[in-house]
């Protein structure tokens, strides 16, 4: 087992010596899952996988992936397995196509087995505590949630079950799981990689991304993962870079801006401290750091409970009990719908559908839905602005650091606050990033969280490089 937190970029390099081969690796990675998989719960389905030796061979051979395991959060469809969303209601759901991205990094030579990660049902929270599987266990702490909507993808690579991961961010559900569970986690600019293939929770602010050990693995995988979909019509014609070559570059001269508004009552003591610190480590290495304001961070948060219900309330329709999933017994078909939706959705789900519609419905649309989309536009307006004068954003990427489990679930309110530093890169559709900054502590980990204009997540990559390497964070790992 003393490969098992090596990085994939690590890896790689000693299949390329001829040192060990990917299917060393796979091994050793179930003999990982085997061991500790009951403790965190971080997937929901892993078979035993001997079908694939054959097609890891072949990926060892000759392509750049080299066959090694990649992790798949359940939102994302592998053809021909079961993906459910971790929701009752796609019971035995199997998709008969493949995901994009689930494509692109079959072409690279990833092996794409039965390795799906836990999640909130629909990527509905905050914590994974919504998920029809059980709740998943932070490898740090495992009296403490992951974080969500993808905690389960970043507990495993975390605890060293996963290579490297995929996750979905629709208000920070790839980054704060990954800062909770002190692992690296991108959601990319809006358009840069397809959804297709995504079960859609609400279609304006998801995007899929890595979830990754550190900045180099990260830069590897969106490399694969990005690019032109004609199958999704949101995705952007517009060149992929090789994200990897900006790793190294310095950061002097590069300014950095603050938002005051991050920086405001809520914001955990021992957050804030780890954040200052990191903002004179880059100040040490050559960057400017600059004081800014972005006036409207305060209507994030209801802003985006009102989009994102809308949207996730229309998505959910199609779960009707004809085409997909779940059908539960009934004597005529408008029982069936109602016993079907009654059965097969949780409570976090059924919460949000019951949200959307009332903010759709006739007579409050305009009052809700249309003056949020105004307030989303000033949002996206601040961050233009402040783009004018700063090459990128730091701030903390949650207020607080990994919280119990059980603390949160029956406060709706406080739970959604979780999200607060996150979501309102998903209004405005740019990138952001989380990587580790430091403990608790009670070691606890805390993510920094670096945002950038739109399409610039090479930006994002050189200071989060840097920082890393000076940091060397990545390197601590939870004892599990």
């Amino acid at each position: 087992m003393e490969n098992i937190h090596l990085s994939v970029t690590e890896i790689l390099d000693l299949i390329h010596q001829k040192k060990a081969s990917g299917l060393n690796y796979n091994q050793e990675l179930r003999q990982r899952i085997k061991s500790i998989g009951d403790k965190t719960n971080a997937y929901v389905r892993r078979n035993d996988l001997s079908q694939q030796t054959q097609q890891e061979e072949h990926g060892e051979s000759t392509l750049p992936l080299k066959g090694l395991a990649i992790s798949v959060k359940d939102n994302i469809c592998t053809k021909g397995s079961l993906t459910q969303c971790c929701s009752r209601i796609l019971d035995k759901f199997k998709p008969p196509y493949d995901a994009t991205v689930v494509g692109k990094l079959k072409q690279a030579g990833a092996s794409i087995f039965e390795l799906k990660t836990n999640m909130d049902e629909f990527a509905f929270g905050s914590s994974t505590e919504n998920s029809f599987f059980g709740v998943t266990h932070n490898p740090w702490d495992l009296s403490c949630v992951p974080g969500g909507s993808s905690g389960g993808s970043a507990a495993a690579v975390s605890s060293g079950e996963a290579f490297f991961a995929l996750g979905s961010d629709t208000g920070g559900s790839i980054r704060q799981p990954a800062s909770f569970c002190g692992v690296v986690g991108l959601k990319p600019t809006y358009g840069r990689i397809s959804r297709y293939g995504l079960i859609a929770f609400a279609s304006s602010l998801d995007q899929i991304g890595p979830i990754t050990k550190n900045v180099e693995d990260c830069a590897l995988l969106l490399k694969y993962i990005s690019g032109h979909d004609p199958m999704d019509s949101t995705s952007a014609d517009m060149p992929v870079p090789d994200y990897t070559k900006i790793l190294g570059a310095d950061i002097k001269g590069i300014k950095i801006g603050m938002p005051k508004e991050y920086f405001v009552q809520g914001l955990d003591t021992e957050v804030k401290a780890k954040i200052q610190e990191a903002k004179e480590k880059l100040k040490s290495l050559g960057a400017i750091i600059k004081d800014i304001s972005l006036p409207h961070t305060q209507y994030a948060v209801p802003v985006y409970y009102i989009v994102a219900t809308a949207e996730a309330s229309s998505n959910l329709e199609r779960f009707d009990a004809v085409q997909y999933g779940l059908r539960s017994a009934s004597s005529n078909l408008m029982d069936m719908y109602k016993n079907t939706r009654q059965d097969g959705f949780g409570i976090e789900a059924k919460r949000r559908i019951i949200l959307g519609t009332f903010v759709l419905s006739h007579g409050y649309y305009d009052a809700y839905y249309l003056r949020a989309m105004k307030v989303r536009t000033l949002i996206k307006n601040d961050f233009d602005a402040v783009f004018k004068e700063c090459d990128c954003i730091i701030t903390p990427t949650s207020p607080t650091p990994a919280f119990k489990i059980g603390e949160r679930i029956s406060d709706p309110l406080k739970m959604y606050l979780s999200d607060v530093y996150t979501i309102s890169a998903n209004l405005a559709g740019i990138p952001a990033i989380s990587i580790p900054c430091g403990f608790t502590k009670s070691n606890l980990p805390i993510g920094m969280q670096l945002m950038a204009k739109a399409f610039d997540e090479e930006m994002l990559l050189r200071v989060a490089y840097i920082y890393q390497q000076d940091a060397q964070l990545y390197k601590v790992k939870p004892k599990i």
